[in-house]
C-alpha cells in the first residue's frame, strides 16, 4: 500500500513539473487579424508558422493587425496588446509582437525578455526593410510570412550568443529578377549613349601621325623647368561607432520592452 502510495506520489510530481514547464501554447493567438487583411487559409497558415516558431524557441512570436490605434501611439498599443493578452513565455515574458495599423498605415514592433536581445535595434530595422514594400503594396501575406521567417532566423542566431546586430546583420538580401532589370536598363542606356556619341563624331576621323593635330608654329617652348614636389600626409581613421543592442522603454504595465515603429 505504501509502495503504491509512493509511486502515486513521483507520479504526480512528475505530471506537476511537467504542467509547470510547459508553455501555454494553445492558450493564445499569434496571428490576431483584427483588421482582415488576410483570408481564412492565409489567416490559418501564418498561424501554425508563428505557433511552430513560438513552440520550438520558448519565445512568442505575434502578429497583430487593427484599423485603428484608439488614440494611442503604434508602440503604445503594441506593447499593451503583448502585456495584456497573454503574450510572453515564461517569468521574462519572452516574445516579439509586430502591430500593423490601416487607419493611418502604421506600423510597431514590441520586444519583452528575451526578446530583446534577440531583436536589436539594428536588427529590427533589417526586419522592416526586408518586408516594407511588401507592406506598402498590400501584400500582407507576403509581408507576414517573411516577419516569421526571419524571427526564426533571429531567434535561431541569438540562441548562438551572437544576435544579429550593427557589426552582425544577415547577408545583404536581393532579388534575382533586380539583377536581370538592372543589367538590362544598363546596357540600354549605354546603347543610347554610344550611338549618340557616334552620330556626333561623323567628321571625325583618326589619324596615322600626331602633327596632324598641332598647327604649324603655334608650339614654341621657351623656358622648361622639372618640379620636383614632396608632401607628406598623415592620416588617422575616425573611430567608427560600433554600438548595438536594443534601446527600451517601460509600457503602461510597468514592464520593460523594446522595440521601433514607423509608417508603410
Amino acid at each position: 500500500m505504501k509502495m503504491t502510495k509512493s509511486i502515486a506520489s513521483i507520479l504526480i510530481a512528475l505530471l506537476l513539473c511537467a504542467i509547470s514547464i510547459m508553455p501555454a501554447f494553445a492558450e493564445v493567438e499569434r496571428m490576431v487579424d483584427n483588421a482582415d487583411l488576410l483570408t481564412s487559409d492565409e489567416k490559418s497558415a501564418i498561424s501554425d508558422k508563428l505557433d511552430h516558431i513560438s513552440a520550438e524557441h520558448f519565445c512568442d512570436v505575434v502578429i497583430v493587425t487593427v484599423d485603428s490605434l484608439d488614440g494611442k501611439t503604434a508602440t503604445e498599443y503594441a506593447d499593451d496588446y503583448f502585456d495584456y493578452n497573454g503574450y510572453g513565455y515564461g517569468s521574462d515574458y519572452d516574445g516579439i509582437l509586430f502591430l500593423i495599423s490601416m487607419e493611418y498605415r502604421d506600423y510597431a514592433i514590441s520586444t519583452c525578455g528575451y526578446g530583446i536581445t534577440a531583436f536589436t535595434d539594428a536588427g529590427q530595422s533589417y526586419i522592416i526593410d526586408r518586408i516594407k514594400s511588401s507592406l506598402s503594396d498590400d501584400e500582407f501575406y507576403d509581408a507576414f510570412n517573411e516577419f516569421a521567417d526571419l524571427c526564426d532566423d533571429y531567434l535561431t542566431q541569438a540562441d548562438k550568443e551572437e544576435p544579429y546586430d550593427t557589426n552582425n546583420l544577415p547577408a545583404t538580401y536581393f532579388k534575382l529578377s533586380w539583377l536581370l532589370i538592372a543589367v538590362v536598363i544598363g546596357l540600354i542606356i549605354a546603347l543610347i549613349v554610344v550611338l549618340v556619341m557616334r552620330g556626333r563624331l561623323k567628321t571625325v576621323y583618326a589619324h596615322d601621325s600626331a602633327d596632324n593635330y598641332e598647327r604649324q608654329g603655334s608650339m614654341n617652348l621657351r623656358n622648361q623647368r622639372d618640379l620636383f614636389l614632396y608632401r607628406t600626409i598623415s592620416k588617422t581613421e575616425k573611430p567608427k561607432n560600433t554600438g548595438g543592442g536594443s534601446s527600451t522603454h517601460t509600457s503602461s504595465s510597468g514592464r520593460t520592452h523594446g522595440g521601433s515603429g514607423g509608417k508603410f
